[in-house]
């Protein structure tokens, strides 16, 4: 089951902030370290880049999805988390 954007958790952002991205986006010409809050997130966690064609293509195809978000924020970023550690490239792992 995929949820709508509209069905984003309020205040969550954890797939704004838990994973990496490689491309550059407005404020990281450099991309995205895991771990680290977009730049573009504003007060309320909400992206300033949604809609914008500036915002990264892997933002703009990501879809939130009941296992991807848990039952809470801190569920999502755990979640989140384990992908992105699962997913890095052997040097890039602590």
């Amino acid at each position: 089951m995929v949820l709508p954007v509209s069905g984003c958790r309020s205040g969550c952002a954890a797939c704004c902030i838990a994973p990496s991205i490689s491309s550059p986006l407005p404020g990281m010409p450099e991309g995205k370290p895991a771990g680290v809050p977009c730049p573009q997130l504003d007060a309320q966690l909400r992206c300033r880049l949604f809609g914008d064609p500036r915002r990264p293509a892997v933002c703009v195809r990501l879809r939130p999805q009941p296992e991807m978000c848990g039952s809470s924020r801190e569920e999502a970023l755990a979640h989140l988390d384990e992908l992105e550690q699962a997913t890095a490239p052997v040097d890039a792992v602590p």
